[in-house]
C-alpha cells in the first residue's frame, strides 16, 4: 500500500512527511521527484522492452536518487535488484522499486512519496499502484503565494502562482471523484497546524496505523536535521509546529496581489472553503496580453533577485540533480 501526497509545494508537505516518518510502518524520505524530472525524458530511451534501454533508465533513476539534496541514509541501490523488482518496464515501476528498496532499508512496511508534482501524473500512478492511498494536502493559496514569493524555488508573481495553485487543486478535486473514499484523505494545512494531534490521529486511522506521540516531536529527528541543513527552504522543520502560520498574506501581501490571486483561482478557493476578500464571485479582474507580459517581466525580475541571495552551498546541492538531468537530455 504505497502512499502518495498530492497538492502543491509550500503547503506543509515537509512537515507532514517528517511526522509520517516517525511511524515504524512508514518510510517517508525527502523526495528526488522522479516522475517530475524523468517523465519528460522517457521517450529518449526508446523501447523499454529492450534490456539495454531499460537498464539505462534504471541506472539514471538510481543516479538521480543518489544525488538528492537530502540523502537517503543507509540505502544502497543495486541496479540489478531494482530492475528485478519491476512488474513492468516503465518509469512508474522503477520509481516504485527504488522506494521499495528504501523502505526495506529503513525497516518499514510501506513508503510515502511526498513529491507533490505527482499531481500531474495521477492517471499513470493509479494504473500502476492499484492499491495506493492518497493524502491531498492543501493550504490557502494566498499563503502559498506569499511563501513562494520569498522561496528559492517556484514562481514569484501572484498571477503565476495562482494559475499553478488553481490547476493543482482542480486536478486533486477531480481525482478525488475517481478513487474510493477509503483511499483518499483530505487534509488542510490549517487543520494540520492548529489542531495537529486531532488531524494526525485521523490520518493514522485512514492509513491503518497506530498514532505515536513522537509524530508531534518530528523536529527532534535526525531526518529533520538533515533536511534543515540542506536548504533554507526547510529550516523550519527543526522547530515545533507553527500554530500561528496562517493568513500571513494579510500582513505580507499587497491588496493588488491578493485581488489578482482571487481573480485567477477563485473557483478553487470557493470549493475548498477559503473566503475571498477583494475579488468576490462575479467581480474578478480580467487580464489581457499586456497585463500578462507585465506580470511575466515582474516574475522574472523577482526570480533573479531571489537568486542573488541564495546560499551557494544550497545551489550546489540542487545542481547535482540538475546535472544528472542535463546529462540525460544531452545524451
Amino acid at each position: 500500500m504505497p502512499i502518495f501526497m498530492i497538492g502543491i509545494q509550500r503547503s506543509g508537505s515537509n512537515l507532514l512527511r517528517l511526522m509520517l516518518n516517525e511511524l515504524p510502518e512508514i518510510a517517508a524520505p525527502h523526495p528526488p521527484h522522479i516522475l517530475q524530472r524523468m517523465m519528460p525524458l522517457v521517450p529518449r530511451y526508446g523501447d523499454l522492452d529492450r534490456k539495454k534501454a531499460f537498464s539505462l533508465l534504471v541506472d539514471d533513476v538510481c543516479r538521480l536518487v543518489e544525488s538528492n539534496p537530502v540523502p537517503w541514509e543507509g540505502v544502497l541501490l543495486n541496479r540489478k535488484s531494482v530492475a528485478a523488482r519491476c512488474r513492468k518496464r516503465s518509469l512508474l515501476a522503477v520509481s516504485g522499486a527504488v522506494y521499495d528498496v528504501m523502505a526495506e532499508a529503513w525497516g518499514a512496511k510501506t513508503w510515502c512519496c511526498k513529491s507533490l508534482a505527482n499531481i500531474y501524473y495521477l492517471p499513470e500512478i493509479k494504473d500502476y499502484f492499484t492499491d495506493a492511498k492518497y493524502i491531498y494536502l492543501y493550504r490557502d493559496g494566498r499563503d502559498v503565494a506569499t511563501s513562494f514569493s520569498k522561496a528559492v524555488v517556484g514562481e514569484k508573481h501572484f498571477y503565476h502562482i495562482a494559475k499553478e495553485w488553481n490547476e493543482a487543486q482542480q486536478l486533486a478535486l477531480d481525482f478525488r471523484k475517481e478513487v474510493p473514499a477509503k483511499r483518499f484523505f483530505n487534509l488542510s494545512y490549517e487543520d494540520l497546524t492548529t489542531e495537529t494531534e486531532k488531524a494526525v490521529r485521523a490520518l493514522c486511522g485512514f492509513l491503518g496505523v497506530a498514532y505515536k506521540s513522537s509524530m508531534l516531536e518530528f523536529y527532534k529527528s535526525g531526518e529533520a536535521k538533515r533536511a534543515a541543513s540542506a536548504s533554507n527552504l526547510w529550516e523550519n522543520v527543526t522547530n515545533p509546529v507553527m500554530k500561528q502560520n496562517s493568513r500571513k498574506f494579510l500582513k505580507e501581501a499587497r491588496e493588488e496581489d491578493i485581488r489578482i490571486f482571487e481573480s485567477v483561482a477563485g473557483s478553487s478557493m470557493d470549493g475548498l472553503g477559503y473566503e475571498r476578500l477583494f475579488a468576490k464571485k462575479g467581480e474578478e479582474l480580467n487580464f489581457g496580453p499586456d497585463d500578462i507580459r507585465r506580470f511575466d517581466m515582474e516574475n522574472k525580475r523577482m526570480k533573479d533577485e531571489i537568486r542573488k541571495h541564495v546560499d551557494p552551498a544550497d545551489l550546489e546541492r540542487r545542481s547535482r540533480q540538475e546535472s544528472v538531468i542535463k546529462e540525460i537530455a544531452a545524451r
